[in-house]
């Protein structure tokens, strides 16, 4: 009975905002500039908090009760707090402000799992530069014959339960970040995370000078999923990727690792090239065995008693390890997954809904072999929902604090 006095969810009752909206533009504007000017009167303040009935897995989608991290909480802390939480990045609170601080003062980031990436990328460089004496030319193979002990080893020492959140500062964005206003439209929340390549936006509250919550990639396409079946979204949900212009990233420019190739070989070109995931191939590096994703460093941080037995850890080494880590304790998670996969001839929202059921951010693009032909991600679902019109933003990026000249983020 309760599904029948309340059938929608609040996704779903927005998307009939939208609805509303589309019925009432005028004839002669086309689909695409209709969903914009839809979206340009809907405000960020309109969009709906996570329910946890909704089983994320590292989704991170829109949260009323922020998650916070002390800018003096240790790195192994600040991994614990992610994992056990299972979002991708945390509002990290600067501990030396007062407690009547605006928004812009109390916090000093975000941290990710990005930035913990590269200050493991690092400490990995230094050790390896360490074993051979000091030569840097030497570095890749000494990397990539690191032993399973490594991370247990480091995981273990002072040095890494010593290293605080604040100390990896120039691995994480610094503006503190790039915020919008309750103010601002749902039109300019999806270029941003779509064009504008940012993951996670926090919404702030002027008038009480606080961060009302966070709108992630995930938390969009959620919302389209639960739009489904009405008029605005069937119109454009109904094309296939290649009517669409997808996969934008085509089989020539997939960005891979080869299965015997070092785990940290994968973050380290997902940190080079700015992604969140990659696959992991077999033989000729047509066919994938695995997906590797930003957040999947957790693993090498939080179990790495698990790699102890193996001479290396490859990233099918790494792979085999995690998913038997994960089935021993009954842990659901993406990785046991496998490699998700979709036709050219699929809907845009036969992948919706995949990517909102699986709780992944990306699904693989295959030909009747099975072959890789690209990859789809959220962003680039988002980004063939909207276009920018032109000087759409203005001055919009003015006031955006630079990044400090030590970020590599």
């Amino acid at each position: 009975m309760a599904a029948e006095e309340s059938p929608r969810s609040p996704e779903a009752k927005l998307g009939l905002r939208v609805e509303d909206l589309w019925d009432i533009q005028q004839p002669q504007l086309s689909p695409s500039e209709k969903l914009n000017s839809c979206f340009e009167n809907i405000l960020v303040s309109s969009f709906p908090p996570s329910s946890s009935s909704q089983g994320q897995l590292f989704s991170n989608l829109a949260f009323i009760n922020l998650i916070e991290i002390n800018s003096d909480s240790s790195l192994d802390e600040a991994v614990q707090i992610l994992s056990k939480q299972r979002v991708l990045s945390a509002l990290v609170r600067d501990v030396e402000a007062p407690e009547d601080a605006s928004w812009i003062d109390r916090y000093i980031g975000i941290v990710e799992f990005a930035g913990i990436v590269v200050w493991l990328l690092h400490q990995s460089e230094v050790t390896a530069v360490r074993i051979m004496g000091g030569s840097a030319a030497a570095l890749e193979p000494a990397a990539s014959s690191m032993g399973g002990s490594f991370f247990e080893t480091l995981t273990s020492s002072d040095f890494y339960k010593n290293t605080k959140v604040r100390d990896i500062s120039g691995s994480f964005r610094w503006a503190p970040f790039l915020a919008l206003q309750k103010s601002d439209s749902f039109l300019t929340m999806l270029l941003l995370l779509s064009k504008y390549k940012m993951k996670s936006l926090p919404v702030v509250d002027l008038g009480e000078g606080m961060i009302d919550s966070v709108i992630t990639q995930s938390a969009v396409v959620h919302m389209l999923a639960e739009c489904a079946g009405l008029h605005w979204f069937e119109s454009w949900g109904t094309k296939t990727l290649a009517q669409l212009g997808l996969p934008f990233m085509k089989r020539n420019q997939l960005i891979k690792v080869h299965e015997d190739e070092p785990v940290l070989q994968a973050f380290k070109l997902l940190r080079e090239r700015g992604i969140g995931g990659l696959p992991v191939v077999e033989g000729n590096g047509r066919k994938a065995i695995g997906n590797i994703s930003i957040r999947d460093v957790q693993f090498l941080l939080t179990a790495p008693e698990i790699y102890k037995n193996y001479r290396s850890i490859t990233a099918k080494n790494f792979l085999t390890a995690v998913r038997s880590y994960l089935e021993k304790h009954q842990e659901a998670s993406p990785m046991l997954l496998r490699i998700i996969t979709c036709r050219r001839d699929n809907s845009i929202k036969d992948i919706i809904l995949k990517l909102d059921s699986k709780k992944i951010h990306r699904i693989y693009v295959v030909d009747q072999d099975g072959n890789l032909e690209g990859v789809i991600t959220l962003r680039d679902i988002i980004s063939k929902l909207v276009h920018e019109p032109y000087g759409y933003f203005g001055n919009f990026f003015d006031g955006v604090v630079p990044l400090p000249s030590n970020s590599r983020v």
